[in-house]
């Protein structure tokens, strides 16, 4: 471990941990394992005890296998594995980290007070280390579920290229340490010695980059080898960087890449680029996911928030006594066709009502699946339980939920609501920063209840159970319904519904007749329900595909102040051009000052002044080509292409300038002539572009007028469609 004092010193503390885990067999097996580890008293210790079974709720017979070094404790694990087979492990894929944490009482970024032996000498722990101190008693003095709590003083580097392209080029190092900051290039001495001298000057505790994973550590590691030197990336010198491989892999139909890590020992390193929760919730929502899951930071700053959860679940039933079991060991209980047709089914959706709306109030669920399983007790192990056969039934489906204990993922998620409640009221009480930091920290435990919900029908899901997901689903849909009923019972008219949400109007309905009905809805159904917001009004959209066929989630909205919601346009995707996007922003801005059916009307002739400026820019050629460019995300390897896509022709380019890019992976691009008869020369890779080939081609100025059009079409679909004939003939004038 690494401690930071009070008066901003840097210790390192030695501490002996001997992790345990358990194996469960016949009683003869778990004899045979114990004699067979005796002799190796030194290394590992073998004990017949009990340990309770989550699923059959009692205590059960197993052998616990302490093992003296955490280094060794996955390799004794195999060694089990291999000694009898037929032994089902528990316990034995933990990370000793987090399993220290448990076992201490502490986690990362805590305050605690310690005792320590004087420090051992550099002899004993290898040469160029820090000699550490040896512990003999730590105490935590913070509370991980506190709202507000005094993060650890860090010393951060932040580094990051000027003009960053994974395809290609080469680009100054921006080097900033509080209010310094630097440019490094080579026009100097080369960039990893500047760099390695100013980790040495600085000594940071943190280690900041953008792309730092898949571009600026590896390059500069590469350049220090060729050099012969050493750069002191890690503050324990005893110990080699360690780099992880990146893979492609599929998640949900989607084929996605997850880039190398670079982690550091002694001194911490996060890639806001490589890390989900850093690029969402910036630090102080990391920290937050790092003090609850007690996860590693620069693990937790790259795993998924589901791994997240599943450490608190693994945690709670450590503290309970209860076998972790290596993956998934409760199957799906056996069903007739027509219970799995009724039980198989996800959220309730009521298609909207196409057009513009106004005084709409969007009445939502708060965090409603986590309040469910917290409200109903709905948890894997508390589904169809064999303790309860009288117990209360899940609407539609008739399961039972156990009524005699209390499920882990239910008080998991409790917590995490009343911890996310305590925020919500600091973010409005506090200061301009106390309520941005914990906005974040928020932010941080929504992704957690987020994933909650689908951990309970993982397949890979240590404690998970369909049944509980479909439970979780099935009072969901209930709920819905039982709201929708009661609005309409009111005189309100339902315009929308989707999953754990509602827009309804109602004419001449005040903010306070919305607050009234939200507050019976929440007497009703048990479960917390808020007005989202009051809006002007809300333009629910038609499919892109088929014109007059709802969608559940193309529309925008204008609340009351002015604030824009948006959902499903182009905007809010990662592959649309800058260019595109900012010209719905602005025309969006505009629509913004709108507050009826009339005045949208002007608004919107003002904003096709807006898109004649820009379809003007893109004529005259002024449009910077960097706005221009196109983000597609590959689904197969550049040569395993079988069609002259756009995006495998721009992949294709690049492979023959040796970068392979793989699944997964994003390809920029901008478009030259898409109706060219040769397939290179419809686009151009964004890391192959220069000025000689954007004087000598251009941009295909027509598809990208094209483009915005398309992208302007959305505002014209909420006014009548006689108007609408109208305004296209004046857009054609355009042209």
């Amino acid at each position: 471990m690494w401690l930071i004092t009070p008066d901003q010193k840097r210790y390192r503390i030695v501490d002996r941990f001997s992790p345990s885990f358990y194996a469960h067999g016949t009683p003869d097996a778990l004899r045979k394992l114990a004699v067979a580890l005796a002799p190796r008293h030194d290394a590992v210790a073998c004990t017949l005890t009990e340990r309770t079974d989550l699923w059959q709720n009692r205590a059960v017979p197993v052998a616990e296998v302490r093992v003296a070094h955490p280094a060794a404790y996955h390799g004794w694990a195999r060694w089990v594995r291999r000694f009898d087979s037929s032994l089902q492990l528990y316990n034995s894929d933990l990370m000793p980290a987090t399993l220290y944490c448990w076992q201490r009482g502490i986690f990362p970024l805590a305050r605690v007070e310690v005792e320590v032996e004087p420090p051992l000498t550099a002899s004993s722990v290898g040469a160029g280390c820090c000699p550490p101190f040896a512990l003999r008693a730590i105490e935590c003095r913070d509370d991980e579920w506190a709202p507000v709590y005094e993060t650890p003083p860090l010393k951060i580097m932040q580094l990051r290229l000027r003009r960053h392209s994974r395809h290609g080029g080469t680009a100054a190092l921006e080097v900033q340490v509080e209010d310094e900051c630097c440019e490094i290039d080579e026009s100097g001495d080369p960039t990893a010695l500047t760099f390695a001298r100013l980790v040495k000057r600085h000594d940071p505790d943190l280690l900041l980059t953008d792309w730092g994973d898949a571009t600026i550590l590896p390059l500069l590691s590469q350049q220090a080898r060729r050099l012969g030197l050493r750069l002191p990336l890690n503050r324990d010198a005893g110990h080699d960087v360690q780099q992880s491989r990146a893979r492609s892999f599929m998640s949900y139909g989607r084929i996605l890449f997850k880039d190398s890590a670079t982690t550091l020992f002694g001194r911490l390193h996060v890639d806001s680029r490589n890390s989900f929760m850093a690029d969402k919730c910036d630090l102080p929502g990391l920290w937050e996911l790092v003090r609850v899951t007690r996860l590693p930071v620069q693990y937790a700053a790259r795993t998924t928030t589901g791994t997240g959860i599943s450490y608190m679940q693994m945690e709670m039933a450590w503290r309970d006594g209860v076998l972790i079991p290596e993956q998934k060991a409760e199957p799906e209980d056996p069903k007739q066709p027509d219970e799995m047709l009724l039980a198989d089914r996800g959220g309730l959706v009521f298609f909207p009502k196409l057009g513009l709306h106004d005084n709409v109030a969007e009445l939502d669920f708060v965090s409603e699946y986590p309040s469910i399983m917290a409200r109903f007790n709905i948890s894997p192990e508390t589904v169809n339980c064999p303790c309860c056969p009288g117990a209360p039934r899940v609407p539609e489906l008739g399961y039972r939920i156990c009524q005699q204990r209390r499920g882990i993922t239910s008080r998991v998620v409790e917590r995490l609501i009343a911890k996310r409640e305590r925020l919500k009221h600091i973010k409005r009480t506090a200061d301009a920063e106390g309520a941005r930091v914990a906005g974040l920290q928020r932010d941080a435990l929504k992704w957690l209840l987020v994933c909650c919900f689908g951990y309970t029908g993982y397949r890979n899901a240590r404690f998970g159970k369909i049944e509980a997901h479909e439970a979780i689903n099935a009072v969901a849909r209930e709920t819905l319904l039982v709201a929708k009923e009661m609005a309409e019972d009111e005189g309100y008219e339902l315009l929308h519904a989707l999953v754990d949400s509602l827009y309804v109007r109602k004419p001449g309905a005040t903010p306070a007749d919305f607050e009234q009905l939200a507050q019976r809805i929440a007497a009703r159904t048990s479960l917390p329900i808020a007005i989202e917001a009051v809006y002007r009004y809300v333009v629910f959209l038609p499919s892109k595909q088929y014109a007059g066929v709802p969608v559940p989630n193309r529309f925008f909205a204008v609340r009351q102040d002015g604030e824009l919601k948006v959902r499903g346009l182009e905007l809010r995707r990662h592959d649309t051009p800058a260019l595109i996007t900012r010209m719905q922003n602005e025309v969006l801005a505009l629509l913004a000052e709108a507050r009826d059916g009339a005045t949208y009307l002007q608004r919107l002739r003002e904003g096709m002044g807006v898109l004649a400026g820009y379809e003007a820019a893109l004529t005259d050629g002024t449009v910077d080509v960097e706005d221009l460019v196109i983000r597609k995300r590959l689904t197969r390897a550049p040569r395993d292409y079988q069609k002259a896509s756009l995006t495998a022709v721009a992949a294709q380019q690049l492979f023959t300038h040796g970068v392979e890019l793989r699944p997964g992976e994003t390809v920029e691009y901008v478009l030259i002539n898409v109706r060219a008869r040769v397939p290179n020369d419809r686009v151009r890779a964004w890391a192959l572009w220069d000025g000689a080939w954007g004087g000598a081609y251009g941009y295909d100025r027509r598809k990208y007028i094209e483009m915005l059009r398309e992208a302007f079409e959305p505002f014209v679909l909420a006014v009548p469609e006689a108007i609408r004939d109208e305004l296209a003939a004046l857009v054609t004038g355009q042209r």
